[in-house]
Formats: structure tokens, C-alpha cells, sequence
């Protein structure tokens, strides 16, 4: 990401989190992260629902590094 993209990411992410009056997200890299890996190693509609599932994993407590790991170790082994 470049430097405008990531200028409007992160304006993005204080619209967003004011108007739903949550916390920004502390591990945005690792929401990226896991975003790509689902996308390439399953299919593009899987980084919505794979970083939506990590969220709610982090907000039932999950340590965020150790979902990211989990997530991008699902997609490397990910074969139907």
C-alpha cells in the first residue's frame, strides 16, 4: 500500500469507527494479511468473511497475532 492509500485507509477507518462507536482496529497488518491469504490461497470472496471471522475471534478475547497465524496456516493447507 502507498502512502495516499494508506492515508485513506486510515481515514476510512476513523469514519467508519466513529459512526459505529468501536475501537479502531489495532492489528491492521495482520487484518491485511489474513485478507490476502484468504483471497489467493481460497477464493477472493473469502478475505470479507475471513477478516470478519478473525474480528470476531479477537473480540471473544483471541490474541490477533495468533489468528492471523492460524488463518494464513488454513489457507496454505486450504485444498477441497
Amino acid at each position: 500500500m502507498d502512502e495516499q492509500q494508506a492515508q485513506r485507509v486510515a481515514r476510512w477507518i476513523e469514519v467508519v469507527t466513529a459512526e459505529l462507536g468501536v475501537p479502531a482496529p489495532g492489528e491492521l497488518d495482520g487484518i491485511l494479511d489474513v485478507a490476502k491469504d484468504a483471497a489467493h490461497s481460497v477464493e477472493r470472496p473469502a478475505a470479507p468473511v475471513s477478516t470478519y471471522l478473525m474480528g470476531y475471534a479477537v473480540a471473544q478475547g483471541a490474541d490477533p497475532r495468533e489468528v492471523v497465524a492460524a488463518i494464513a496456516r488454513l489457507a496454505r493447507e486450504f485444498d477441497v
